[in-house]
């Protein structure tokens, strides 16, 4: 259990607002995160629509649960 979470919570916030955003730094990360994708090959998918039955399934169920749940 962490102590003084809030304390941490603050610092959190507080270090998040202060870092800057380096657009070429992610555009890079992306790139070799996509690289790395294709090299293992999960992208391009031989079969896209591969599954798509149960992610519909999935989605239904998803869906149906009541919001105030």
């Amino acid at each position: 259990m962490i102590q003084g979470r809030k304390k941490l919570q603050r610092f959190e916030k507080e270090h998040i607002q202060k870092e800057k955003i380096n657009i070429i730094q992610n555009f890079r990360i992306v790139d070799a995160l996509y690289k790395e994708a294709v090299m293992l090959g999960t992208i391009p998918l031989k079969n896209p629509l591969e599954g798509i039955e149960i992610d519909i399934k999935i989605a239904k169920v998803v869906n149906s649960v009541s919001k105030s749940s």
